[in-house]
């Protein structure tokens, strides 16, 4: 599942860190996917986790334009400040994460928010972030048309929903969020996830009635 760009030379790179998630008193190993979009000039950064110094050798010298966080539970922010600092670019978070933020960076806080319909340029492409509350408050996906593609943190996964079973999170809502959010997107959109492969909302579309039964 390649997402390309062939008008504007973007392209979509993966990287694979691993730490730990830590919420409730919890602890979990995990491997977070921190996705790059850009070109051989410019770049953003979907999720910075665990590892700045990983993150940054994966630029390769570009531009780094934005860190955007689909979230703020501490595995898809741990490193944001650290890159920011490395790179001069801001980290931005929808403010309803703020909570969740201060967990894990309380002296620190995100340099911009984000909002439902805002977009963001890089290399000739437009990422619109949508709203998707449920996994956490302030959880957003980030749309990208032109890539066929969207990005889509912690809510939506192959297979399913993200978990919403700890502090911060509901399950009606993520539902609601996923109907009514991504589910309207194109079929053959590639979903680019938070943790694990990629799937598409095709592929996931037929299981809304039974996530809807089994609940959480």
């Amino acid at each position: 599942m390649t997402g390309r760009s062939e008008r504007t030379g973007a392209r979509i790179d993966r990287l694979v860190t691993a730490g730990t998630f830590e919420l409730d008193g919890g602890s979990w190993e995990v491997e977070n996917n921190v996705w790059i979009v850009g070109n051989d000039e410019e770049a953003v950064v979907i999720d910075a986790a665990h590892d700045a110094g990983a993150i940054e050798a994966a630029l390769g010298g570009r531009r780094l334009l934005a860190i955007v966080s689909t979230h703020a539970h501490n595995d898809h922010i741990d490193a944001a400040p650290a890159l920011a600092d490395r790179t001069g670019a801001p980290v931005l978070l929808h403010p309803d994460d703020l909570p969740l933020w201060k967990l894990t960076h309380p002296e620190r806080l995100p340099d911009g928010e984000l909002a439902d319909g805002q977009r963001i340029e890089v290399a000739g492409v437009e990422l619109t972030v949508l709203h998707t509350p449920g996994h956490a408050p302030g959880a957003v996906c980030l749309y990208a048309p032109a890539l066929g593609t969207v990005f889509t943190g912690d809510t939506l996964f192959q297979g399913g929903p993200g978990a919403t079973g700890r502090s911060f999170s509901h399950f009606p809502t993520i539902v609601d969020s996923i109907r009514e959010r991504l589910l309207t997107l194109p079929a053959e959109t590639v979903v680019r996830t938070g943790h694990g492969d990629p799937t598409t909302i095709g592929a996931e579309a037929p299981a809304l009635p039974e996530w809807i039964a089994r609940g959480h």
